[in-house]
């Protein structure tokens, strides 16, 4: 029964944490098993390129805690894990790779070899979260460990782009596009992340034909633009300009005539009442143009830099030629003004290049039809987001969304399933490799170059890694998920497309609750980032702390709809309250081999009759109903408090202590042995959701192996609470008990005596409850206060000392005459300086002065505190005559 004196959790939790996946606990059982509820959820697949971070490492553990909770009680449970190939991210790594080791591109190697590069890298560094959330304790099913491109979920994604297509949501088209010059691809709204700067806005005059010195002025952030303005636009009701409508201006630099067009584009209000129009490069402009049949001169290309529809500033980048452009608009006398102007540039939310609008061919898909059935699912309450305010976020993106650029200009990722036809033009879309056109018959066939949005095939997840298209017994199981628990950053990107994908699929949500959690920040409240320099590495506290120390920490500040704030501090005092519970364990132990009890047989009965019986039962009671409420209200801060709050203050402080006295006492000891066993090994399971490694550690040491016993306290019962344990009148004695032990011990502080010296009081019970208490319980009160009791009869007179007295008790500690005399000087020092406060709040509500000009709230204050001191005052006194 030996434990080791130091608490080292790097000594024992690695090997629970390959024992728990080596002997399968964690499998999800499928098939009919009546009685048993079923409880799912899928992991937000972290990216193959990404490694743990402590956003992650709280994520995890909000999701690690709620699904052993229901293993534990006995729920038939699925967490089921698995990774996102990340298309972007992933292309991006490997290509950097191929760079700096071989000096090379991916055209150089062309795409089959590419592709086969990164499965490549792939196996070779891409499971690295997968072993990080392994070491961590994730109680994932990892057997049905998922990865968005194998081959299941891939025919899942073609089976999906094929119906969609053919119920005409999935469409091609030129449109404007957000485009990466950087990453060369096209990018939907969502992954483009707009940030303030300081900019300009440069106003330009564009001449009118035929009218000599009538001038239009156009203001842009953009200048550079301006080459492929196709015309300029006012409003039909500004007035200003009745005289140009059928007008043409001459295009500074270019010489090019274009139009000048009507369009509520304008507005009069706003500048000079006229805007340029280029529509290869501005998304307004792009639709401004489609209403006038406009054409589309593209000055910028897909490198962001000018094409030969520039003239002299092809081959030039943006920034360059842009520079270029207002030199010569300022020498021609076009440039006006320049103003100071604050920009929103949106970028890549990858590689942070400022975007390009450029119009490109791509794959699109209509997203109201979609949004309709899934907005209507939240309203209805079919799907709950807790907290619930994030639903009205929801809505706001549901009602106002657009349709979805799909098509990404990638290598790496889901191709898209459509072929080509050279002979005819013809595309087939098809769930099987074309080899000849439905049209024409011709065998001139290429599959589309793009592959599909990251986000497609992750809107899958929940059913697609149960088996579907197919009708799988995973799938009747376990969809719809039970709960999503996620971060608001991805409610757009993953939760929104996940509840179209899975109704427009399934016809089904794909699950009933989402959990929103919030931001790790540090101990300032200031979000976490490395160019600030305050990230935490969890894979460095871990080891430092412990998983389950940092577990704890970070669920103590995890109340719904809150940001958690991480710090050293919290840390420390986590990882200093699994030392406690270790300590407390030693002493279980070792009192264990004292009486030659070798282990604690599971479900044994001991009769509860001291009062720290009674009172500890009633109090594990009310701890397990409340963290089992918590537990289902995603409560997790409470959980961890009520936790701490029971096994430290209850267990620890007061139960042990007096388990120390029985047990020694000798009487009825392995009695009370098996109580202080029965709920320590309770309290191991009601936390080993929380901190599973430490509680498996004690727990295996602690119970009997026997026929009808869980081989891991992950598979023991989650306790609940036993109405038979409910006890009111024995929490309001022990209450007692608590403010008897409690006033002695503050006597002796204010007394500044030594905590070490016993001492001689006398306790004074005025009700029959104390007088009772007093009686039976006094050595347990005398142990735990180092002082000895003389218990006085009613009417007796009252010994001098240091005294305390509440409405069912006086309690006094008698002092020696140094005691008394120190006493004696403290009070009469302490009366003196009251008297003189209370002297100046006279004197201040004397004045008249004063009072005339003070607000009623301060002088009511004065008044409040003088009678206070007052009070004090004559307490101090009456205890100097006693002295």
């Amino acid at each position: 029964m030996q434990l080791e004196k130091v608490y080292e959790p790097q000594r024992f939790e690695p090997h629970w944490a390959q024992l728990w996946i080596d002997r399968g606990y964690f499998h999800a059982p499928t098939g009919e098993q009546p009685g048993r509820d079923v409880f799912s959820l899928v992991i937000p697949p972290p990216n193959v390129t990404g490694s743990l971070h402590i956003g992650h490492m709280l994520e995890h553990t909000e999701i690690d805690v709620t699904a052993r909770w229901h293993r534990m009680k006995g729920d038939r449970t699925l967490w089921l894990p698995g990774q996102d190939h990340a298309g972007i991210a992933t292309q991006m790594v490997v290509e950097r790779a191929l760079k700096a080791t071989e000096n090379i591109t991916r055209h150089d190697l062309g795409r089959e070899e590419f592709v086969k590069r990164v499965w490549q890298w792939k196996e070779q560094y891409g499971d690295t979260i997968i072993g990080q959330m392994k070491r961590i304790g994730d109680s994932c099913d990892w057997s049905r460990n998922r990865f968005t491109l194998d081959e299941g979920l891939s025919k899942a994604v073609r089976e999906t782009f094929v119906r969609l297509y053919e119920k005409g949501l999935i469409y091609r088209g030129e449109y404007m596009v957000n485009w990466c010059p950087q990453c060369h691809t096209a990018l939907s709204d969502l992954e483009v992340v707009h940030e303030e700067s300081q900019g300009n806005l440069w106003h330009i005059q564009y001449p009118v034909k035929d009218m000599p010195g009538r001038f239009v002025t156009v203001a842009t952030t953009r200048p550079e633009t301006m080459l492929g303005d196709t015309a300029v636009c006012v409003n039909a009701a500004d007035e200003r300009y009745f005289d140009l409508h059928g007008k043409s201006v001459i295009l500074p630099l270019m010489g090019r005539e274009i139009p000048v067009i009507c369009d509520d584009l304008a507005d009069p209000k706003f500048g000079t009442g006229v805007v340029k129009v280029t529509p290869a490069h501005d998304p307004n402009d792009f639709e401004a143009g489609k209403r006038h049949n406009l054409p589309h001169v593209k000055v910028i290309d897909q490198n962001a830099q000018m094409t030969e529809a520039a003239g002299v500033y092809a081959g030039l980048d943006r920034y360059e030629a842009r520079k270029r452009v207002l030199a010569d608009l300022d020498a021609a006398g076009a440039l006006v003004k320049t103003d100071a102007y604050q920009l929103s540039a949106g970028k890549c939310q990858r590689c942070k290049t400022v975007v390009e609008p450029l119009v490109s061919k791509q794959w699109f898909c209509r997203m109201k039809p979609l949004a309709e059935p899934a907005i209507k699912a939240v309203e209805e309450g079919r799907i709950v987001f807790v907290p619930e305010n994030w639903s009205k976020t929801y809505y706001e993106w549901m009602y106002n969304i657009r349709d979805w650029c799909v098509s990404r200009q990638l290598w790496w990722g889901h191709r898209i399933p459509a072929w080509h036809c050279s002979a005819c033009g013809e595309i087939t879309v098809s769930r099987e490799d074309v080899s000849a056109c439905g049209k024409c018959g011709s065998t001139a066939l290429a599959q589309d170059t793009d592959v599909l949005d990251t986000w497609f095939s992750s809107g899958l997840w929940p059913f697609s890694t149960l088996g579907w298209p197919e009708q799988t017994e995973d799938l009747k199981t376990y969809y719809p998920t039970t709960v999503l628990i996620t971060g608001f950053d991805i409610l757009f990107f993953w939760v929104a497309r996940m509840i179209m994908l899975g109704i427009e699929m399934m016809g089904e949500v794909p699950f009933k609750t989402v959990y929103i959690h919030g931001l790790v920040r540090d101990a300032d409240r200031q979000k976490m980032s490395k160019t600030k320099g305050n990230t935490i590495d969890p894979l460095i506290v871990t080891e430092q702390y412990g998983t389950d120390a940092v577990r704890f920490a970070l669920l103590r500040g995890a109340a719904p709809g809150t940001d958690i704030v991480l710090s050293d501090e919290r840390m420390v005092s986590s990882r200093g309250f699994a030392n406690k519970i270790w300590n407390a364990a030693r002493f279980i132990f070792m009192q264990m081999e004292r009486l030659e009890v070798e282990d604690f047989e599971f479900g044994s009965e001991a009769p509860i009759e001291s009062f720290e019986d009674r009172w500890i039962f009633a109090r594990l009671n009310e701890t397990t109903a409340k963290i089992n409420a918590a537990q289902a209200g995603f409560r997790y801060h409470e959980v961890a408090d009520l936790i701490w709050g029971f096994l430290w203050d209850d267990f620890c402080d007061w139960y042990v202590e007096l388990k120390k006295l029985r047990i020694q006492q000798g009487v009825e000891a392995k009695a009370h042995l098996t109580n202080l066993l029965r709920v320590f090994e309770q309290a191991l399971r009601l936390l080993h959701p929380v901190m599973p490694f430490l509680t498996e550690e004690l727990w295996q040491r602690l119970v009997r192996k026997a026929e009808g016993v869980a081989e891991t306290i992950c598979l023991a019962p989650y306790p609940q609470a036993r109405e038979e344990w409910t006890d009111a009148n024995g929490l309001a004695v022990f209450a007692l008990y608590q403010e008897m032990v409690g006033s002695a011990r503050a006597l002796r502080a204010e007394q500044k005596l030594d905590p070490k010296m016993t001492l001689e009081g006398f306790l004074y019970p005025a009700d029959e409850t104390a007088t009772r208490l007093a009686g039976h319980e006094l050595a347990a009160l005398e142990a735990l206060t180092n002082t000895k009791f003389t218990v006085g009869a009613p009417g007796e007179t009252k010994a001098v000392g240091a005294s305390r007295s509440t409405p069912e008790f006086e309690m006094v500690l008698k002092l020696s005459g140094a005691q008394v005399d120190a006493m004696r000087t403290r009070l009469i020092k302490e009366i003196e300086q009251l008297e003189k406060v209370i002297a100046s709040s006279r004197k201040q509500l004397g004045s008249e002065a004063f009072v005339s000009k003070a607000p009623a709230h301060v002088i009511d204050g004065i008044k409040a505190k003088m009678a206070d001191y007052e009070a004090q005052v004559a307490k101090s006194q009456e205890s100097l005559r006693a002295l």
